[in-house]
């Protein structure tokens, strides 16, 4: 059986941690799908590129999902976390001992959940503030347990092994690194 992530869409989120992870995500087989929380389907990043997502938030089936997966940028972290659906998702998640990953500025709205008290995180520089509780770590990609956190753009690959080392083991991560040249 497929493992199946769902990757958050906000206005204003960040195109290539995204779309990097998803990429990588793809290569190993994992169900991966992209979600707008908007009404909308077509999605802009913060850089002006519109995507159009798999599906609608309202259409999911979160109960099907192994992993929540939420990408930065500004304003999409703050619009992420503006949902009151997605966040009470993640808590959920994370109280069923569910994976949750984010990555840069996105991490901040696990800490606000307070999921990451007593756990190694790491995040985009000088959102350290908003981990709460977390032992902050100088680490480009973190797992802790059933949580996985990254820097930013540049680690998105290196994200995505993690992700797929978490839930396919270290042999299918490995692949996809030689196969895709990802360092």
């Amino acid at each position: 059986m497929s493992k199946k992530i769902y990757v958050f869409l906000a206005q204003g989120f960040e195109v290539t941690e995204a779309l990097a992870t998803v990429d990588v995500l793809r290569r190993a087989k994992l169900d991966t799908q992209t979600v707008s929380i908007t009404s909308s389907r077509e999605v802009e990043s913060a850089n002006g590129i519109t995507v159009k997502a798999d599906v609608l938030f309202s259409d999911i089936d979160a109960n099907s999902a192994d992993m929540l997966l939420l990408p930065g940028g500004m304003p999409g972290t703050l619009n992420l976390e503006a949902c009151e659906p997605l966040t009470d998702l993640v808590a959920k998640f994370y109280n069923e001992g569910k994976f949750i990953a984010a990555i840069c500025a996105a991490p901040s709205i696990l800490g606000h959940l307070g999921i990451l008290k007593g756990k190694k995180a790491t995040c985009y520089p000088g959102f350290e503030g908003e981990l709460n509780g977390a032992e902050i770590s100088s680490e480009s990609v973190v797992r802790d347990g059933k949580v996985i956190t990254a820097k930013g753009m540049g680690v998105s690959c290196r994200f995505g092994l993690e992700i797929i080392k978490a839930l396919l083991g270290d042999q299918t991560a490995d692949s996809v690194a030689q196969a895709a040249i990802i360092e």
